[in-house]
């Protein structure tokens, strides 16, 4: 360890607000003002991990309410030495809500999230009105929401959602567009024959 720089550690990597009921911005997270993504329901950190290796110049909040995948992802980012991710224990629906300030994150990912299939449910999925309102409210102007999912009918569903609600605009998304790592699920779906659907959205400038 070079002498007089602080040692990274697994529970460094681990953002623990010390206020869970004020607005937190990426400034106070990660000491600086560079754009900040985040990836709602980050698993095991495989493309919350890629990316953050791939945009050096960006920071990544993975948030994930599951302890032991929680600290993992503390663990991996703490053994690739890497300054811009953070890992964040919480419930998706709060972070987006209370925890990070409004008009503060660049992108927002929502990858392959429970598709709550059966209808009695279906109150419980996360991709609904109320929560793009939330996203349009978080994302700083021009900022971008990223959705996917291998659920067909859950991706109709969206698409309904959408219709109700003009404070996001839909953009094209190809596989060139940028650079966007596959998560070992998207993998195994693909090697499967299968493929997900996805929905790029924007905050109006």
């Amino acid at each position: 360890m070079i002498e007089g720089r602080p040692k990274r550690t697994p529970e460094k990597m681990e953002f623990m607000p010390e206020d869970y009921f004020r607005h937190h911005t990426p400034l106070e997270i990660f000491g600086n003002d560079h754009p900040c993504e985040v990836d709602l329901g980050c698993g095991d950190g495989k493309f919350l991990i890629e990316m953050a290796q791939q945009y050096p110049e960006r920071n990544f909040i993975g948030v994930e309410r599951l302890l032991g995948r929680a600290r993992k992802v503390a663990r991996k980012i703490e053994r690739c030495g890497l300054s811009n991710a953070r890992v964040l224990r919480l419930e998706t629906q709060y972070v987006v809500e209370w925890l990070l300030a409004p008009e503060s994150i660049s992108r927002l990912h929502l990858l392959c999230p429970d598709p709550w299939p059966k209808a009695k449910h279906h109150k419980r999925r996360v991709f609904q009105v109320p929560f793009l309102k939330l996203v349009r409210q978080l994302l700083v102007p021009g900022g971008e929401f990223c959705f996917k999912t291998d659920h067909d009918e859950y991706f109709e569903w969206a698409l309904e959602e959408l219709d109700k609600y003009d404070g996001l605009t839909r953009l094209p998304w190809d596989d060139d567009t940028f650079f966007y790592p596959k998560t070992d699920f998207q993998l195994q779906w693909e090697a499967e024959g299968k493929s997900l659907d996805q929905l790029r959205l924007q905050k109006p400038l």
